[in-house]
């Protein structure tokens, strides 16, 4: 059984072929348009779209073929035991399923780096109970940038084995990766207080410059929402 799964993000387009639950390729596109080339290539059976642009009746009329669109009322391997499921970002809940699924078992957390960070929890009874949101690497900024009279624009972030810089630059690239490092491990060390026995999975598009918090319980996963939708398309399937 192939699924396609297909992310349409704030500023990209993920999609993923999968055989069963083992990955044969991603791709990453700018709009649906290249998209749609690259897709009609493919040969797959069933299809999970997840958009925070457009709705179902919108892509009903773009995409030509069939497909599963993710929502506040589409099952999932995991229960979901937030408080406001209709609210609740539905990329957060396919990390949380990634991370779940990949793991075997609870209790498990996600920790998705793109243009917010978000911190997913799933229990050991695999029941997902929210987590925590905060401005991501890019966010951070900008927002140095765009509030402040003198303070430039850092186009890129990179990793900085100081935490301390000798210039303006240095000391803002320094500032936002030690700062979102130091976030990151403090909610690790919140989360691994109530479940001793939690994994950790990193992924998003800034996971790759944190690679240096993994440990033996915690894992970076780039592409962990891509698992996550492929498995609740198996569920629903199945």
């Amino acid at each position: 059984m192939r699924n396609l799964v297909i992310d349409i993000g704030n500023t990209r387009i993920k999609s993923a072929l999968f055989d069963g639950e083992n990955l044969l390729e991603e791709s990453s596109f700018e709009n649906l348009e290249v998209g749609l080339k690259y897709w009609k290539n493919l040969q797959f059976d069933f299809v999970l779209v997840s958009s925070v642009k457009q709705q179902k009746e919108e892509l009903d009329q773009i995409l030509p073929f069939g497909f599963l669109f993710l929502d506040s009322k589409t099952t999932s391997p995991v229960t979901n035991g937030y408080a406001s499921p209709e609210s609740l970002g539905l990329d957060r809940l396919a990390a949380a399923v990634g991370a779940w699924k990949l793991a075997g078992e609870g209790p498990v957390m996600a920790i998705d780096l793109g243009t917010c960070i978000t911190y997913e929890l799933v229990d050991p009874n695999g029941v997902y109970l929210g987590g925590a949101i905060s401005p991501g690497v890019q966010m951070r900024a900008k927002a140095m940038h765009q509030f402040t009279a003198k303070l430039p624009l850092l186009e890129k972030i990179e990793i900085a084995p100081s935490a301390w810089g000798d210039h303006t630059k240095a000391c803002m690239q320094a500032g936002i990766f030690h700062g979102v490092k130091g976030e990151i491990e403090e909610f690790i060390e919140a989360y691994s207080l109530k479940f001793p026995e939690i994994k950790v999975f990193i992924c998003g598009g800034d996971a790759q410059s944190f690679e240096s918090i993994a440990k033996d319980h915690i894992f970076v996963v780039p592409n962990l929402v891509l698992y996550g939708l492929n498995a609740i398309l198996n569920h629903n399937v199945e």
